[in-house]
């Protein structure tokens, strides 16, 4: 028996792997219940009277040594010292990101929703991103072994502006924080900084919100809403983008995380793929690679069965 567990900032989402490789009895909780990352994972295995021998961990943190920190989140841990409190023979600790694209080759046309590009080249770099309580970035690359996953901090890259107004806007950030990332911009609780921070150069005061809240006002009509939505997705493509230029992911650019599958709608609507390809002499390089948002619920437990199979 295995186990997989996408631990998130916000959420972590617990499976164990069944006698066909697939994900079963998925469990998803609040990591604000749990003093610590074992403490969580216990209680999910003592619920499920599960022992298993080996596990796969995808953490919203960078993967450099045995101690591990979260981002995200006040956990840390030892690889080590975590094997043996779960008992474990065999533990591998990822980035979540990491899963993710290692869950690309095992994604079918129905977990997914092209917006935009024309067909994956085959055997080609694929690259991963996606705004939940971070901002993920990730990628594949085909080498003599097979797939080889990219493990970075790709969302914590500085922010460009592609406008006048964005150009405001990261001026402001960068004069509260020092320096203003994707991240900053480009995840959950960056829409609602995003949102604060026009709110603020309209001399509004700041408003006590959350991200499902922008979207909400948005689609209520409200202009300061509308104009984050519309920043926020023209962003992202931005970002998107270089990542392509990057890695050459002519295999195809993946929109992952939790808030572009919730706002699909908003995402096609705005310009997300104009943004995408808009990198002066490579735009036609870019039109022909296709960016798709991934509608799986769970693709990093995925790409966690992967890794245990490789």
């Amino acid at each position: 028996m295995e186990l997989i567990a996408d631990v998130g900032g916000t959420n972590t989402r617990c499976a164990l792997i069944d006698d066909e490789g697939r994900p079963t009895r998925i469990q998803v909780f609040e990591n604000a219940g749990h003093r610590t990352l074992s403490a969580a994972l216990t209680a999910y295995l003592e619920g499920e009277n599960a022992r298993p021998s080996a596990a796969a961990i995808a953490v919203a943190a960078p993967v450099t040594g045995d101690e591990v920190r979260m981002t995200n989140r006040n956990w840390h841990f030892s690889v080590a010292t975590l094997a043996g409190e779960l008992q474990l023979d065999r533990l591998e600790v990822i980035n979540d990101f990491t899963a993710v694209a290692l869950s690309l080759p095992h994604l079918t046309e129905a977990d997914l929703v092209t917006v935009g590009g024309g067909a994956p080249r085959p055997a080609a770099a694929m690259a991963a991103i996606g705004p939940g309580t971070g901002l993920g970035v990730s990628g594949l690359v085909p080498g003599p072994g097979g797939w080889a996953p990219i493990c970075g901090e790709g969302g914590h890259t500085t922010l460009a502006a592609g406008t006048e107004r964005e150009a405001e806007v990261i001026d402001a950030l960068r004069d509260r924080y020092g320096h203003c990332s994707a991240e900053r911009i480009i995840s959950g609780p960056g829409l609602v900084t995003l949102y604060n921070t026009l709110r603020n150069l309209a001399d509004y005061p700041a408003d006590n919100i959350r991200p499902r809240d922008v979207s909400a006002r948005a689609k209520a009509g409200d202009p300061i809403a509308r104009e984050t939505m519309t920043m926020f997705f023209a962003l992202l493509g931005s970002v998107a983008g270089n990542l392509a230029l990057v890695l050459g992911a002519l295999g195809g650019v993946f929109i992952a995380g939790g808030i572009a599958p919730t706002l699909i709608e908003l995402l096609q609507e705005s310009d997300f793929r104009q943004r995408f390809e808009d990198k002066g002499r490579y735009a036609n390089y870019l039109a022909a690679i296709p960016t798709s948002v991934v509608m799986h619920k769970t693709p990093a437990l995925l790409g966690l069965i992967a890794l245990l199979r490789a």
